[in-house]
């Protein structure tokens, strides 16, 4: 119980951060559109940069991400299929990015620090990278489908710096190279801008707060997936793991579990905000996930992690 109260007070200046960024929307018209293209295009690069150097490669510690990334397809794609049927507006191609993804960065990592401290924050963030990686190329795609070509799609995504900040940064670590004394404060910034302009932009693109849920239909489906498929999915690979597998150990698991019980990714407005993707729906929808994240990964950790 102890533990599920810490958790509970650790959340709280997540929300505040929201709350701030509503303000700074509603009342100094501050552009989520902006701060998305520097999210997108600088601070979410670094980050995953500093994260894959920090990290201790190896071929097992490299296959989580893909391990996470494979998780984050196979629970997109039968949701998005649901989607194009139920939902009509248009906003049915940002289901993937919606229930694949989660808030595992600005909002995990706090979690994962408080629960396994600062050696098992190592295996979360490489776990982590998953997510971040499918944002950038399956998710983005499939978002921008609604909208552009399957060319136009794909030339947005190459041009997205993410996956090349994730290959330079393996092959640096992997050559023994290590990021320079005189940028770690700088790389150290950029993780902390990456979490308060995160949960800031959500704030943002709310306008409002009558009418937050939007289309019932894709709130219903976004958390379905999210808060029920994603993390089933992770305690199966769990259990399968464990008892027939025996590639990873409980620190994995955990890991992979917390992955799947964070709320919606931030960043799913920020995609839905850069290509005009119904960025409202996108982050009411994140907002209320974000709100239902204070009491439901309090209640997972106590039972599954506790």
């Amino acid at each position: 119980m102890a533990v599920v109260l810490s958790l509970f007070v650790k959340l709280l200046p997540l929300y505040i951060t929201v709350l701030l960024g509503w303000i700074a929307g509603r009342y100094l018209e501050a552009s989520g559109r902006h701060i998305a293209g520097i999210m997108l295009y600088i601070v979410t690069p670094s980050v995953i940069f500093s994260g894959v150097m920090a990290a201790p490669l190896t071929p097992e510690v490299l296959l989580m991400p893909a391990i996470v990334f494979a998780f984050c397809v196979l629970v997109s794609l039968p949701h998005m299929a649901v989607g194009r049927r139920l939902l009509k507006d248009g906003s049915a191609n940002i289901v993937p990015l919606a229930v694949g993804t989660g808030n595992t960065g600005y909002f995990g990592i706090p979690v994962a620090l408080l629960l396994f401290g600062e050696e098992g924050v190592a295996l979360y963030i490489v776990c982590m990278l998953g997510t971040t990686l499918f944002e950038n190329s399956v998710g983005y795609y499939l978002a921008g489908r609604g909208r552009y070509s399957a060319r136009d799609c794909l030339v947005r995504v190459v041009r997205l710096p993410a996956i090349y900040a994730f290959a330079l940064g393996v092959v640096l670590n992997l050559s023994g190279f290590a990021i320079p004394d005189v940028f770690v404060p700088l790389f150290d910034n950029l993780r902390g801008a990456y979490s308060i302009l995160g949960m800031m932009i959500v704030g943002m693109s709310i306008l409002n707060f009558r009418g937050l849920m939007g289309n019932v239909r894709f709130t219903g489906l976004a958390f379905f997936g999210k808060f029920v498929v994603w993390p089933l999915a992770a305690l199966a690979f769990w259990f399968v793991d464990s008892h027939w597998l025996g590639f990873y150990d409980d620190a994995v698991y955990r890991a992979i579990f917390l992955v799947s019980i964070t709320p919606m990714a931030a960043n799913t407005v920020v995609i839905a905000t850069l290509l005009d993707a119904s960025p409202r729906q996108a982050a009411g929808t994140t907002l209320l996930s974000t709100l239902f994240a204070l009491i439901y990964i309090p209640v997972m950790v106590a039972i599954f992690l506790s």
